[in-house]
């Protein structure tokens, strides 16, 4: 494997400041949080996160990553402007280790991009590096999930990690499970092969709002957070909430709009989670056996719903995250 350190180079103001932290009297390192754009993220719940995050506040850039040698261009082709007669603008991808502090001045890490799409094992021994030069004391990464639940119910949270301690969530779907690898996954798993604690949530998101934004997933992930790390993070917080308020109100408008068989999927739904809760609360999701319609059975219906609207002059605001979107 070529050199980790040919991956990133350190800005050195913003090292500087951080390396400042670690030598805080007190302090017993920084977390770091991370998620990457690119892999499976329902709801868009790591990515609500990481922009509510970059809009709280300032923010120094501590090291950037050489995305050129790890973004296939070709498979997620940065956005250009064209103005009249003349490329006017580039989207340069930015895969960045940032600097930020929350409401009490805590500083905190966070490393946010693309997901590299070559060199995963170099790339995690480059973070690896940074997190022990860092004196990083927890890893934190976040994602959403579709899952087979309903939206009326509490956002469930499945952790994944070494340090399953910090947090009181203990749901498990299954003992074992191969699914397709993911960058921010194999940082995991090296993180916590090599000592370091790393957590993980994976927010489960109604699969039939999984390809709309569903802040209430964000939210959920964004309380687990703060719990686990102490970190206060209340600007994020309450725009979230706010957001998830809004979303949650259309997407019942869009229900009461629609047909019986919109309504009884999502009726469904409430009784399987209801008798998985009842049985163990948060636990499983295998229960007794219910009648449901399958996930491609759930997407056609809202598909067509949402398409009757729109052809009936469309959704209003957007509302519900734009659920006007396709569904899974």
């Amino acid at each position: 494997m070529l050199d980790p350190q040919g991956l990133y180079v350190w800005d050195p103001t913003g090292l500087a400041e951080a390396e400042a932290v670690i030598g805080e009297p007190g302090s017993a390192g920084p977390v770091m949080l991370y998620h990457f754009e690119g892999f499976i993220d329902a709801g868009e719940t790591g990515g609500q996160i990481v922009q509510g995050l970059l809009d709280g506040g300032p923010r120094t850039t501590v090291a950037r990553f050489d995305v050129d040698r790890l973004v296939d261009y070709r498979a997620r082709r940065p956005v250009m402007t064209f103005r009249r007669d003349h490329w006017a603008s580039y989207e340069t991808p930015r895969l960045d280790l940032l600097l930020l502090r929350d409401a009490t001045g805590t500083p905190f890490l966070l490393l946010a991009g693309p997901e590299p799409d070559v060199e995963w094992e170099r790339f995690t021994a480059a973070v690896r590096e940074i997190v022990e030069r860092l004196g990083v004391r927890l890893s934190v990464g976040f994602h959403g999930i579709p899952m087979g639940v309903p939206h009326t119910r509490p956002v469930g949270l499945t952790p994944h990690g070494n340090r399953l301690d910090l947090t009181p969530v203990r749901q498990t779907l299954f003992d074992e499970a191969q699914v397709p690898g993911s960058a921010a996954s194999l940082l995991e798993l090296r993180l916590a092969e090599s000592g370091h604690d790393v957590l993980g949530f994976a927010a489960h998101v109604p699969h039939y709002v999984a390809r709309s934004t569903y802040p209430e997933a964000a939210l959920t992930v964004v309380e687990t957070i703060t719990a686990a790390t102490g970190l206060v993070l209340p600007e994020i917080t309450r725009s979230l909430r706010t957001d998830a308020h809004r979303v949650r109100e259309e997407i019942e408008r869009q229900l009461a709009e629609g047909d019986g068989e919109l309504v009884a999927v999502v009726r469904g739904l409430e009784q399987q989670y209801d008798a998985v809760a009842g049985a163990e609360t948060r636990g499983s999701l295998v229960a007794e056996p219910v009648e449901l319609p399958s996930a491609e059975e759930l997407g056609e219906v809202f598909e067509r719903f949402l398409a009757e609207r729109e052809s009936g002059g469309g959704t209003g605001d957007g509302g519900a995250g734009d659920t006007g979107g396709p569904l899974p």
